[in-house]
């Protein structure tokens, strides 16, 4: 258990700060600075480790690729599967070139900037009507995974339309060779060898090689989830018995929602309510001292953990139409052109957080679903 602004939360509060989100959505750890990315030059692609002996008449990524084949057999995957995938890939260059430009730039200052003009491109009419479109046709078996996982639909919506646009842009690079170039390349090797291993071993599972398709740095489906997270989460939401993330909407939603409750949900508690903030609040006071191990830039911009009793006493007065319990946790941050000068977050939050480190994309998911939701 760790220990939030001086009291103790449960597990959920110490998810959000234990769980690598950006190891699971790696092409998203520049959104982890909450600041824009700037282009980095494109750099020679790292050796193949010292484990593949080099030989005269292999190229680099041939060995690499023969070290690829090693691992793979020694993690379990089918040799079928190494055959038919590894002696055909190659090296991808458009891959290390998006790879390289995922460079943050430097962030300061502890408050959020204004967030009107990111949220007016991400909260759009389009969005909300086509996640509302969803969320009421879908209705039925949204309601029995809310049941089975606890989690709010209406964020399960906002996430689809958020990552793909309910499905529309789910990303076609080929995940096989987009993870081997990133191994290759040797950033990041031991985590996208991993996840390489896991999309070959989906390939055992029965996933066809054409379905694993996504964005250049692997997160594939309509949940956009990383090979490894597939594996692991993947359910089934329709009860055909097949967790199907690439083709049916219904698995989609309830692989979102096993992967938030994995990450530490809990039912019946919103993500966040709107507050009024008064002119005498003593910032202060209210500033965490922690110094969290990942998202520095993120967890900066929230204040100490305190009941919602304690922030009532503080003249913080919350708002919106889901109440939180006076015992509930909960967190600020000030949100200048967000509707409301702050919200208190929970640790729901939190969750939201591990799907991509970023406030930005947390409150943009938050406020969608309001809205999908229409509360």
């Amino acid at each position: 258990m760790r220990n939030l602004g001086g009291l103790a939360l449960g597990a959920a509060s110490a998810m959000a700060l234990a769980t690598p989100s950006a190891e699971r959505r790696p092409e998203l750890q520049a959104a982890s600075s909450d600041q824009p990315v700037q282009t980095a030059q494109i750099v020679v692609p790292a050796q193949y480790p010292p484990s593949v002996a080099p030989t005269q008449t292999a190229s680099p990524f041939e060995q690499y690729k023969a070290y690829l084949s090693g691992r793979a057999r020694s993690a379990g995957v089918r040799e079928a599967t190494i055959q038919a995938v590894i002696p055909y890939l190659r090296v991808n260059g458009r891959v290390m070139e998006l790879d390289q430009a995922q460079r943050p730039l430097p962030s300061s200052g502890y408050y959020a900037p204004n967030f009107s003009s990111y949220l007016s491109k991400h909260i759009t009419s389009s969005l909300i009507n086509r996640g509302q479109a969803r969320y009421f046709s879908h209705w039925p078996n949204l309601s029995r995974i809310e049941a089975t996982y606890g989690v709010d639909p209406a964020v399960i919506i906002a996430i689809y339309g958020k990552e793909t646009s309910y499905g529309t842009v789910t990303g076609n690079f080929d995940l096989l060779e987009a993870l081997a170039t990133l191994g290759y390349e040797g950033r990041r090797r031991g985590f996208f060898e991993d996840e390489f291993i896991a999309a070959l071993k989906l390939m055992d599972q029965g996933v066809q090689r054409w379905q694993l398709k996504g964005s250049y740095a692997g997160a594939t489906g309509y949940p956009q989830f990383m090979p490894s997270v597939a594996l692991r989460l993947r359910s089934d939401g329709n009860g055909d018995g097949y967790a199907d993330i690439w083709r049916n909407e219904d698995d989609a939603f309830a692989s979102i929602a096993n992967y938030l409750r994995d990450a530490g949900w809990k039912r019946g508690v919103p993500w966040g309510v709107p507050v009024n903030l008064p002119t005498n609040l003593n910032r202060a006071a209210i500033r965490s001292k922690l110094n969290p191990p990942r998202c520095p830039a993120v967890y900066r911009r929230h204040s100490r953990w305190l009941t919602v009793r304690e922030w009532r006493a503080l003249g913080v007065v919350p708002g919106g139409s889901r109440p939180l319990a006076d015992t509930e946790f909960a967190t600020l941050m000030e949100t200048p052109g967000a509707y409301a000068d702050g919200y208190l977050l929970t640790t729901n939050y939190r969750a939201i957080l591990d799907y991509n480190c970023s406030n930005y994309y947390a409150l943009t998911i938050g406020l969608l679903a309001n809205a999908i939701s229409r509360r």
